[in-house]
C-alpha cells in the first residue's frame, strides 16, 4: 500500500499522492477523536466508567510514569 502511494499514478506527482495520504490519515485521526468524544459524552458510559474506577488506575500509574521520566532524564 505504501509503495503504491509513492508511485505517480495518472500523471499526478508523488507530492500529490503523499499529501492526499496525509490528509486521509489526519482525517481518520480526527474522526476517531470525535467518535471517542461522542461516546464519552454519553451519561450512561460516563457512569459505567466511573464504576470501573478508571481514576484509581491513573493514580497508581502516575508515580511509575514520574519515576520513568526521572530515569530517562539522567
Amino acid at each position: 500500500m505504501a509503495t503504491q502511494l509513492m508511485t505517480p499514478t495518472n500523471g499526478h506527482s508523488t507530492e500529490f499522492t503523499t499529501d492526499r495520504a496525509t490528509l486521509y490519515m489526519l482525517g481518520g485521526v480526527a474522526l476517531i477523536v470525535f467518535g471517542a468524544g461522542l461516546v464519552l459524552s454519553n451519561p450512561v458510559v460516563r457512569r459505567y466508567l466511573g464504576q470501573l474506577g478508571i481514576g484509581s488506575l491513573a493514580e497508581t500509574a502516575l508515580p511509575d510514569l514520574e519515576r520513568y521520566l526521572k530515569l530517562r532524564s539522567m
